[in-house]
């Protein structure tokens, strides 16, 4: 692993996917414009709207954004992660799925978001992801990369669930993606407390890709993509605009921060 410059983007997707690609490839190119080597795109990069669009429209989708992340890889030659676009399953469903791709680009990984976003909100919005999307039911793998670490992936809601987190610190992870679309009443309470946790916790650097503004009438997101170090420490915060947040990733602050607080060899319950 060596030091590099990655970058979470941070978007404000709408029903519209072409519109939505060009923002992405926007935002990539600004981001290899400034170092980065690895690229994060946040959840629902491709298309966010109702749920009934989505399904419907989700072939083009699921097609249309892979073949995106691909060219866009080969492209800028870098690693790229789609935080969350659905590919259908059938049954009128579709998995919320991250996809990881290489510089050559060949997929590196692939993992079907498992905690689906069901909830009432007090502020009277109430949102039920399982209506139209499948849970995954397998574990996200870690991805080794000699020049990169070992990569960790998830989506989103699965920030609440640090036994997920745990898991790829138990399987080598050193950087962990979490790309969301943090919807803006959890996300200034909980969006930057829970993702310093989980870099805390399991001394691993984090890039947390988001989603931010206003996507149609009824939905709004956080912002404030983030790069999170080991220590917990905020290394970069792209706001509450459409833009990236890029930092370096050290592998001598992972060395440093474990051999400082080894808490990852003390574990009893295991």
């Amino acid at each position: 692993m060596k030091s590099y410059l990655a970058a979470a983007v941070q978007m404000t997707s709408v029903p519209d996917l072409a519109k939505n690609l060009t923002q992405a490839e926007e935002l990539i190119d600004l981001a290899v414009r400034q170092g980065a080597e690895v690229v994060g795109l946040p959840e629902n990069f491709s298309f966010l709207g109702d749920e009934a669009a989505k399904v419907a429209q989700a072939d083009a989708i699921a097609q249309e954004s892979e073949k995106f992340l691909k060219t866009m890889a080969q492209r800028y030659q870098i690693t790229l992660l789609g935080g969350g676009f659905p590919i259908p399953v059938g049954n009128g469903k579709v998995y919320n799925s991250a996809l990881l791709i290489g510089p050559d680009g060949q997929e590196l990984a692939r993992y079907e978001k498992v905690h689906l976003f069901d909830v009432d909100l007090p502020d009277g919005n109430t949102y039920k992801e399982s209506a139209a999307v499948l849970a995954g039911i397998k574990l996200p793998s870690v991805t080794p990369s000699k020049d990169y670490g070992n990569l960790g992936l998830s989506v989103c809601y699965d920030v609440r669930f640090p036994e997920l987190y745990r898991h790829l610190s138990q399987m080598g992870a050193e950087v962990l993606f979490v790309p969301a679309a943090f919807t803006a009443y959890t996300g200034k309470d909980h969006w930057q407390i829970l993702l310093q946790a989980r870099a805390i916790e399991n001394t691993c650097y984090v890039i947390a890709p988001a989603q931010t503004g206003k996507h149609n009438t009824m939905r709004q997101s956080h912002g404030h993509a983030l790069i999170i170090d080991p220590w917990g420490t905020i290394l970069a915060d792209a706001g509450d605009q459409p833009g990236v947040a890029i930092a370096s990733i050290e592998p001598s602050r992972i060395e440093q921060v474990r051999r400082q607080m080894p808490s990852l060899q003390h574990r009893v319950f295991l």
